[in-house]
């Protein structure tokens, strides 16, 4: 799965799944675009990945529910590197708030963040690709989102927005494929990340989730940042419009 010569941005990738994500790509051989909304960070976690891997590094600060600060990501990626050819839309937030209590505010927040983002960042990125004939967009999704997985308590903006991203990414490459756009998708499951820590703090809700786990551990960042380098290599150039399901055996049981 050699990337050598690439150019990967990765939203919401200063820790967690994102990080993960940038660091494996970087050491399939990418250039890499670390953007989050804390600028620190991202030139932080982009020297370090460069450190590491000897690959060039791009940080970027954005808030990708901003389209001129997704238009400046793209524009910044382009005049360094002078094209995109892997985006991941991974920048997301998960506030567990129960439903009867949600505000519009929350609502929108969330939507406006997981979808909306993934929206501007695909549109913003798609347009240079399309200039290539060649790009893979990976969207994050979740098992949390509704028909096509599962529902979770106290999470309806989230799920809603994560069943966004699954029929977004389907519609997508119906759009994009014929311009040489891989368009796909990961669902992860329960991933051991900072966004996760809280819900993983309470032991009856951990062992609650590993007793529905038929691989008996929960997930790692690297388990989601070795599909995305995948999807984003020529060995996956046929798989369009596909969400990949990496959940422990979750959706299983």
């Amino acid at each position: 799965m050699d990337l050598k010569g690439k150019v990967a941005v990765i939203t919401g990738s200063r820790r967690g799944i994102g990080r993960a994500i940038a660091e494996a790509m970087a050491k399939a051989g990418a250039n890499v675009v670390i953007s989050d909304i804390d600028q620190t960070d991202c030139e932080k976690t982009a020297q370090e990945i460069k450190e590491k891997y000897g690959q060039d590094t791009l940080a970027v600060k954005t808030d990708v529910a901003k389209k001129e600060e997704v238009d400046n990501l793209i524009r910044k990626t382009v005049d360094k590197f002078g094209k995109i050819d892997i985006l991941v839309n991974n920048a997301g937030i998960a506030p567990f708030k129960p439903f009867i209590d949600l505000t519009e505010e929350d609502w929108d927040k969330v939507l406006d963040i997981n979808l909306k983002g993934c929206f501007l960042c695909a549109q913003a990125a798609a347009k240079e690709m399309i200039k290539n004939k060649y790009g893979k967009i990976i969207n994050i999704a979740s098992v949390a989102m509704g028909q096509m997985g599962i529902g979770f308590p106290n999470l309806a903006h989230y799920c809603a927005s994560k069943g966004g991203i699954a029929g977004l990414t389907e519609e997508l490459t119906l759009e994009l494929t014929p311009q040489g756009i891989n368009v796909n998708a990961i669902a992860p499951g329960v991933i051991e990340t900072p966004m996760t820590k809280n819900l993983l703090t309470d032991e009856t809700t951990k062992k609650g989730i590993l007793a529905r786990l038929p691989k008996g551990r929960l997930g790692q960042p690297e388990d989601i940042a070795n599909a995305a380098v995948f999807l984003a290599s020529d060995d996956a150039d046929y798989i369009c419009g596909a969400v990949l399901v990496i959940d422990g055996g979750w959706l299983a049981g």
